[in-house]
């Protein structure tokens, strides 16, 4: 089973990128992200760390009393230390759950490809766990297009983002391959498919 993670800047389109592993080639997709949301509903591990952390006032009122995003997101996203407490509470967790995965999937051994995907991938430490790792680019001023678009980000908002994310530099020198997302769909499929191409000609995968 080969491990491969993807990431790059938001407004890069990796969900793309995920789509057609998914779909063309029977990958097992993680998104870090959606874990984490997964792992945050009520009963589940980080839910009682998270108001342990923040406090009650973060609880929906509405039954099950899930965490209220909204209401997280305004502590954490606008204060550097409280999202490096989230941080420090989700990731290790969500990295727990998904070398767990990465366990079944193999004793399965019915799965080829393990995709896992994660803005912080490098960063988190998934560069040990991943056989290879590929970052999904995009030029400043498209993805600043694509958010003020399909999000109806302010330009100021996006700046803000950009940011406070590694610069281009940074994921080129820790990934072994950049997929070129800015153009059309077709084109960045095209890269794809080369890639694993190379893996069913080195035997790496068999489909």
């Amino acid at each position: 089973m080969k491990i491969l993670g993807i990431t790059g800047g938001v407004g890069s389109g990796k969900s793309r990128v995920l789509y057609d592993l998914k779909n063309y080639y029977g990958a097992y997709v993680i998104e870090a992200d959606k874990l984490a949301h997964e792992l945050m509903q009520p009963g589940k591990k980080i839910y009682n760390r998270i108001i342990d952390e923040f406090g009650e006032s973060i609880i929906s009122k509405d039954e099950p009393y899930p965490i209220d995003r909204a209401k997280l997101g305004e502590i954490v996203f606008n204060n550097s230390d409280s999202l490096e407490r989230l941080n420090k509470i989700t990731h290790p967790l969500v990295k727990e759950e998904i070398l767990k995965r990465i366990k079944s999937k193999r004793s399965d051994n019915d799965t080829e490809l393990f995709v896992i995907e994660a803005a912080l991938l490098i960063e988190d430490g998934y560069k040990e766990i991943c056989d290879e790792i590929w970052y999904i680019w995009v030029s400043r001023e498209e993805r600043i297009n694509r958010l003020m678009k399909q999000r109806g980000y302010t330009k100021e908002k996006c700046i803000s983002i950009f940011e406070s994310q590694k610069p281009d530099e940074f994921y080129k020198k820790y990934t072994n391959f950049t997929i070129n997302n800015e153009k059309s769909y077709e084109n960045s499929s095209k890269q794809l498919k080369a890639r694993l191409n190379m893996f069913l000609e080195n035997g790496i995968i068999s489909k």
